[in-house]
């Protein structure tokens, strides 16, 4: 299997902190993907629903659906969307069991407050690959 990041990949960012999804996508552009930012999570369910994206950011505590009823209407016969990777981003520490079944859903779970954006880069490429 070829390790090299799919630097064709479309990634949608789900996430409503500015500084972050700002620093985010200037990574993911620099780094040569195609990427898309929204802020709230209404927008974001129909835009990852659409079956464009190769990978969603998804962030758990955004404005107008929270990005657990996101991940959950993603895994419903209607809006499931086999082909795209979802990694969960948060700072909402979670309880044990409603963390395990985050990471059951998603193709990573990540602690915004712990990652760099090289670290972020490596996560997505091996997510990818």
């Amino acid at each position: 299997m070829d390790n090299q990041p799919n630097r064709t990949a479309k990634i949608l960012i789900i996430e409503d902190d500015r500084f972050i999804g700002e620093m985010y996508t200037r990574s993911l552009r620099g780094a040569g993907y195609e990427v898309d930012w929204l802020i709230d999570g209404r927008a974001g369910l129909a835009a990852a629903s659409s079956g464009q994206y190769n990978l969603i950011l998804l962030d758990i505590m955004l404005p107008e659906k929270t990005g657990n009823l996101i991940l959950d209407e993603l895994h419903t016969p209607e809006n499931k969307i086999p082909n795209t990777r979802i990694i969960v981003m948060t700072n909402f520490e979670q309880d044990e069991s409603s963390r395990s079944a985050m990471e059951a859903d998603a193709d990573a779970y990540l602690i915004k407050a712990d990652i760099t954006p090289r670290r972020m880069l490596e996560v997505v490429a091996r997510v990818l690959a």
